[in-house]
């Protein structure tokens, strides 16, 4: 499809994560399976936040935004793959695909913003306890919750914009799993070296650069104060408590750096899929293990309400 007008671009080809035809029954079962577990891991952290009592503070108030964002972007990436093993379909309209280019664009900035509140509420809880409960109030996390949310949804708007602005494509297939932004702008024919600065600046400074420093300096003030804590047995505990946390937002920084702040190849799109893979399948099914496995007023509710 060459030097087609937008107008005529009613519908996108999403090539998926390979082409092989004996591939993609597996490929359906494992990503619905995936899927699947993620939404069940994800809806026992809800389901047990809401039941028990003893959770309901500011950290599990954010573990349940955490939540609600895997559970959200992993439906937007992954139902067109669970779509197609069931009707062979690959087409998705224009519509759906700027759609969910903005969605996905406005849930991996809200998932930063929200393990930057949850590095805060560590920051509080251990280098400034006894007023924990003043800063970190239901309000006041309520308010920073919502800021998440809606900084996230505006964030993406600017290159939304640009892209929503092309003139004509060179072709509508899209070599990715989902719409996601960096193939999509390997289509266009018209120039794109604006929104791929546009891009690469807010994804290194707004998005990654801004709560990442934010991130970094909340541990800082941490990992010192842990650090003056006289017995071996309370700095094991302190840093217990940040671990879960650390590990997921060293894993998912690392993914999107990887994915989003390199060059934009088209040779590199392949390379560039399987780390969409990790970002938006590996790391919202490992939220909740971790977060389970790795903390122990998770478990001890768990086992509550199983009767263990």
């Amino acid at each position: 499809m060459d030097h087609l007008n937008q107008s005529m671009v009613t519908f996108f080809i999403i090539k998926g994560i390979s082409d092989v035809p004996e591939l993609q029954i597996p490929i359906f079962l494992l990503v619905l399976l995936i899927y699947l577990l993620t939404l069940g891991g994800n809806m026992t952290i809800l389901v047990l936040v809401y039941l028990d009592p003893h959770l309901h503070t500011p950290m599990y108030f954010f573990l349940v935004n955490l939540s609600i964002l895997d559970m959200s972007s992993t439906t937007v990436t992954l139902h067109k793959i669970i779509l197609t093993g069931l009707t062979g379909n690959r087409a998705t309209s224009y519509v759906s695909c700027m759609a969910q280019m903005y969605f996905v664009g406005s849930f991996i900035t809200d998932e930063l913003l929200v393990l930057t509140a949850m590095s805060y509420d560590r920051y509080v809880a251990i280098c400034n306890p006894l007023r924990y409960t003043v800063i970190m109030n239901h309000r006041d996390s309520a308010l920073l919750a919502i800021a998440c949310w809606v900084l996230g949804l505006i964030e993406v708007i600017p290159y939304m914009v640009l892209i929503g602005g092309f003139s004509c494509y060179r072709s509508n297939v899209v070599n990715h799993f989902f719409c996601d932004v960096v193939p999509v702008i390997k289509l266009p024919c018209n120039d794109t070296s604006t929104l791929e600065i546009l891009f690469i600046f807010e994804g290194a400074f707004l998005l990654t650069l801004s709560p990442f420093l934010l991130t970094f300096l909340s541990y800082i003030f941490i990992i010192v104060t842990i650090m003056k804590i006289h017995t071996r047995a309370g700095r094991h505990k302190a840093f217990y408590t940040c671990s879960s946390h650390l590990t997921i937002v060293i894993l998912l920084y690392t993914t999107l750096i990887c994915q989003y702040l390199t060059p934009i190849k088209e040779d590199s799109l392949e390379y560039n899929k399987l780390l969409a893979l990790l970002n938006m399948v590996a790391v919202p099914i490992l939220n909740p293990l971790i977060y389970s496995l790795k903390n122990k007023d998770v478990k001890n509710a768990l086992k509550k309400k199983l009767h263990f």
